[in-house]
């Protein structure tokens, strides 16, 4: 897993942006969980069968601790 530091009250496309430009520039939506729900529940099937997983679209303001799954257009 890797990570990449936003300004406080980016977007998520914003986000998606830091880790490349093509990502802002396509985006779609972004799944959304907390990193202490990653650590606890250990993988990202279990994190969507207990419901911890969350969709948003561009309008989401990054907030700490997010673990992000950015969707964009090829």
């Amino acid at each position: 897993m890797s990570s990449w530091f936003v300004e406080k009250g980016a977007t998520a496309p914003i986000a998606a942006g830091k880790i490349h430009s093509s990502f802002e520039k396509k985006f779609i939506r972004a799944e959304v969980c907390k990193v202490d729900d990653w650590v606890q529940c250990g993988s990202e099937d279990k994190i969507r069968a207990r419901g911890k997983m969350q969709t948003y679209g561009k309008d989401y303001i990054m907030q700490e601790n997010d673990v992000v799954f950015f969707h964009h257009s090829a």
